[in-house]
C-alpha cells in the first residue's frame, strides 16, 4: 500500500473554489480501481486548512491516478493560486 498525506493552506477568500475542485477530484478518485481512499478534512479551528488522505494499491495505482482527467483538472486549477502552502508526505505504509 502507498498512503498519500497532504495538507493544505488555502487562501481563505478562494475555499469554495477549493472545495469544489478537491471534492470532485476525490469523488472520481475513489471510483479508480487502485484508489482505496480517498479523504478531504478540514481543521476545526482553521477552516482554510486542509488533510488530504489517499491509498492505493501500489506505485503504479497512484502513477495511474496522476495521468486521470480529474487530477489534470485538480493541478490546472490548483495552479492558479488558491493553495499558500503545500505540504506532503508519499510513501509505502510501513505499520
Amino acid at each position: 500500500m502507498i498512503n498519500v498525506i497532504v495538507i493544505l493552506e488555502i487562501d481563505p477568500a478562494r475555499v469554495d473554489e477549493f472545495l469544489e475542485v478537491i471534492t470532485h477530484n476525490a469523488a472520481e478518485s475513489v471510483k479508480e480501481p487502485g484508489c482505496t481512499r480517498f479523504e478531504v478534512n478540514r481543521q476545526f479551528e482553521q477552516p482554510n486548512l486542509f488533510a488530504l488522505s489517499e491509498q492505493y494499491v501500489d506505485e503504479a495505482a497512484l502513477e495511474a491516478h496522476t495521468q486521470t482527467a480529474h487530477f489534470a483538472l485538480w493541478k490546472e486549477k490548483a495552479a492558479t493560486g488558491f493553495v499558500i502552502k503545500r505540504w506532503a508526505v508519499k510513501g509505502p505504509v510501513l505499520a
